[in-house]
């Protein structure tokens, strides 16, 4: 009797552990902890689990843990992560429309970054529903800056310097620039300086305080080319699967991530550009010289985008300038 009870309590306990795990999602983030997208990610995280009793767990792998950050839109789409995280226009080869937000000086602040992604994100949401994911929320970098080992009055001092790139649009801009462009994720930005594959780059100054730019660069032009976005995306057969309850705790949580992580990116764009300069970087504006010959560039890359993304690119310009 007593074998029996214990064999019918292990069995109860196989059929219910199922049910109580079966909303345990893994969800892969390309930035460290240290990134304020990690911690409003984080939060989001605890959020969900609190507005449903822990039924949704998500787990966060921060710093491309789980999956590298190329790898991990591939990784949801197929449903070997249910959720994540990565830079939007890393998907601009796929479509244009993930591009839009790192056309250099279309959207230099957040006022105007806030209206293109009013005017974009439909587009971009329709983009990732044909491969079977949906769009929870997006957040922006700081604006994009110089980063240079000498100060920069001139374009002409920047040909020939090698260039870390993170994507088609920061590639495109050092050839445009006569530069060498590498692609060098987050991560390996300060091994890319030490061992000479760089010299100079753009980023946020999110990043230059989490690499320690400093150590291998001594000037910051603030130029706030443009604000590019993370987003978060599901895979759309898991939030399927979910109950409403649960579908609508993560919907409400993505809502108030979203909202709360541009108010982040705003704080963070003072406090890091201050932690740069207290670091002993020079942080300066850019001569009239260099600005115009960025201008320029941003014209150049405007009008090369519109005639990759066509019609659908052409209704998102003309609802953003609409606005």
């Amino acid at each position: 009797m007593t074998l029996r009870l214990t064999l019918a309590g292990v069995a109860v306990a196989c059929i219910a552990t199922p049910a109580l795990a079966q909303n345990a999602w893994d969800m892969p983030t390309p930035y460290g902890d240290a990134v304020f997208h990690t911690h409003n990610i984080t939060q989001f995280a605890d959020e969900v689990r609190a507005a449903t009793d822990g039924s949704l767990d998500i787990t966060v792998h921060s710093a491309g843990s789980l999956f590298a950050h190329g790898q991990i839109k591939d990784s949801v789409r197929r449903g070997l992560a249910p959720i994540g995280e990565i830079l939007m226009s890393q998907l601009v080869n796929e479509n244009p429309v993930f591009g839009v937000d790192s056309i250099p000086f279309l959207a230099a602040s957040y006022d105007e970054a806030e209206a293109l992604w009013a005017a974009s994100r439909g587009a971009v949401s329709d983009a990732l529903e044909e491969q079977g994911l949906t769009l929870l929320f997006s957040v922006p970098w700081p604006g994009q800056s110089l980063f240079l080992r000498e100060e920069v009055t001139e374009p002409a001092q920047l040909q020939g310097v090698s260039f870390r790139a993170y994507n088609n649009a920061t590639e495109r801009m050092a050839q445009l620039l006569e530069m060498i462009p590498t692609q060098v994720e987050a991560g390996d930005i300060p091994t890319a300086f030490s061992t000479g594959r760089v010299a100079s780059m753009i980023t946020s100054p999110s990043t230059g305080v989490s690499s320690q730019a400093w150590d291998y660069t001594t000037h910051f032009i603030d130029v706030q080319a443009w604000l590019p976005k993370n987003m978060v995306f599901v895979n759309t057969s898991a939030l399927d699967g979910l109950s409403d309850e649960e579908r609508t705790a993560l919907m409400e949580a993505a809502e108030a991530a979203e909202a709360r992580g541009w108010e982040m990116s705003r704080e963070e764009t003072d406090t890091q550009i201050a932690a740069l300069e207290e670091a002993g970087m020079v942080v300066m504006q850019a001569s009239d010289a260099l600005a115009a010959r960025l201008a320029e560039i941003g014209a150049i890359m405007a009008d090369e985008w519109l005639e990759g993304a066509g019609e659908a690119g052409a209704a998102i310009l003309d609802a953003y300038h609409a606005d």
